[in-house]
């Protein structure tokens, strides 16, 4: 049907508009980059009555994780869950690419029998307590640096909140 010079023509053409198209995206990365990861710096600022000094630190809004999870919905819970199956397991002892989440609530730490865990997460003393675990969820390297979990984290709240309460119906 087609004769291989036909063939090498058009896989040259197929390579050749994917490396303009590359070369396109890097000029154009060159062009419209700010230098950094962060949105540029406001050039001045505009301070209005009653707000408080860019300089000054306000201090963090405190979650209760506890009323938070408490509110949770463990049906929604159950749906986050589904980013989690494909390495933990929910049945008693069944340990995967991470180790199973039976009765993860209030459990030790790196304490699933069978499983080897990384000694950064071997080393975290206590239990998974519902704020433990919503730390860990929110970004686990960012808790654990050197853990094996290669998971980037739930930026979400209400998605942490809603899988710790669907965590907490496993086995306990």
């Amino acid at each position: 049907m087609f004769d291989t010079m036909t063939i090498t023509k058009v896989g040259g053409a197929l390579a050749g508009a994917l490396l303009i198209f590359l070369l396109l995206n890097w000029a154009s990365d060159l062009i419209y980059s700010t230098g950094s990861e962060h949105a540029a710096e406001v050039a001045y600022l505009i301070e209005v009555e009653g707000d408080a000094p860019a300089d000054e630190a306000t201090p963090a809004e405190t979650v209760d994780v506890a009323a938070m999870v408490a509110a949770g919905d463990v049906t929604k819970g159950q749906k986050v869950f589904g980013k989690c199956k494909a390495c933990h397991k929910i049945g008693a002892g069944q340990n995967a690419a991470g180790p199973s989440l039976f009765a993860i609530v209030g459990k030790d730490v790196a304490s699933a029998d069978g499983f080897g865990y990384s000694s950064a997460l071997s080393a975290v003393d206590g239990n998974w307590t519902v704020e433990k675990l919503n730390e860990f969820l929110t970004k686990p390297k960012a808790m654990v640096p050197g853990t094996k979990m290669g998971f980037a984290g739930l930026k979400k709240d209400a998605d942490r909140a809603n899988l710790i309460a669907y965590l907490q119906t496993l086995g306990n």
